[in-house]
């Protein structure tokens, strides 16, 4: 009896304790975003993440992804230029100006046809108050082929 009792006191404070929880969570959710974003005078730029980690991938995959930010200032950001640190790394920037709150997306595609390890940047370049240029990262790796007879790829 005691254990059933218990199991049901367990039970009760597991639920009390889930929903308190998804709660606090959606409460969270619910806050916009620019609460938390530092403010600043002019334009400004906060990204999502400064590092894209592709993970391991496999040769001639889809090297596309996005650097998403948030004009975090009270002006219109214009981004003037993205540079890619070589020619395998090709960013690509949004036309026309951000307004003051509202997010942009840099686009960056790899080209993974080289097998092996990287970690390339992207410059970026605007009118953010106080951060004119803004280097970005991307790294991962590039798997080889598979050998068509299933064996383990050997390393050139």
């Amino acid at each position: 009896m005691k254990k059933i009792i218990l199991l049901a006191a367990i039970t009760v404070f597991s639920v009390a304790t889930s929903s308190a929880q998804t709660k606090k969570a959606t409460k969270k959710a619910d806050t916009p975003a620019q609460a938390t974003t530092p403010k600043v005078d002019g334009a400004g730029m906060v990204f999502e993440n400064e590092t894209l980690d592709y993970g391991t991938i496999p040769h001639n995959s889809d090297g596309k992804r996005e650097f998403v930010f948030v004009n975090n200032g009270n002006k219109p950001l214009t981004i003037e230029s993205t540079q890619g640190s070589c020619g395998c790394t090709v960013p690509s920037k949004p036309e026309g100006a951000i307004a003051p709150g509202a997010k942009g997306v840099i686009g960056v595609k790899y080209a993974t046809d080289r097998v092996g390890p990287f970690t390339k940047t992207v410059t970026v370049k605007s009118n953010a108050a106080g951060q004119e240029t803004k280097v970005l990262t991307i790294k991962g790796t590039v798997l080889p082929d598979a050998p068509a007879d299933g064996a383990a790829p050997t390393k050139s």
